[in-house]
């Protein structure tokens, strides 16, 4: 690939479509914090096809040129953290080599449900936000399971697309 800039910005434009579709959709648990991520299928498509560090990159400049534009800055904080939680236990899994896509990305909506309720628990100081756990963990596995087959998808038909610099 002759130009990197031109490539994280097509990926980063299309992350940012994708947060603007989600905040669209409206989904209503009685629990905040419950999306179905559908930014995080660029990040798991960068970390299978490129590396970790380009997908953080990605991550973290989604997270924040998203919350400037749909959230605000407790959206950027709860999602740095659980973006970035997310993002290093998909790549301790898929540096395994025995997890499938699916099982990577369900893997990292659990770990970000997890960070964003660690920053919860920091931010309001108390465990008992920690109740929301069961439910963030079935929502992050669902999600990530969907997110996960989406990737997976995306992925076949890229096989012959080089994504190399």
């Amino acid at each position: 690939m002759k130009n990197r800039a031109a490539f994280f910005g097509v990926f980063t434009a299309l992350a940012l479509i994708f947060s603007y579709l989600e905040s669209l959709i409206p989904i209503r648990f009685g629990i905040p914090g419950i999306k179905l991520g559908l930014a995080n299928l660029l990040t798991v498509i960068l970390l299978y096809k490129r590396n970790a560090r380009e997908a953080l990159l990605l991550s973290v400049v989604r997270v924040i040129l998203s919350g400037f534009l749909f959230g605000n800055l407790f959206s950027i904080v709860y999602s740095l953290a659980g973006g970035i939680l997310s993002l290093f236990v998909m790549a301790v899994l898929k540096g395994t080599g025995k997890f499938s896509v699916m099982g990577v990305s369900a893997a990292g909506g659990v770990s970000h449900n997890m960070g964003q309720l660690l920053v919860a628990m920091a931010a309001v100081e108390t465990y008992r936000v920690g109740y929301y756990f069961p439910v963030l963990l079935i929502a992050g596995m669902v999600t990530g399971l969907l997110i996960g087959a989406a990737a997976e998808q995306v992925l076949k038909r890229l096989e012959s697309f080089r994504f190399e610099s």
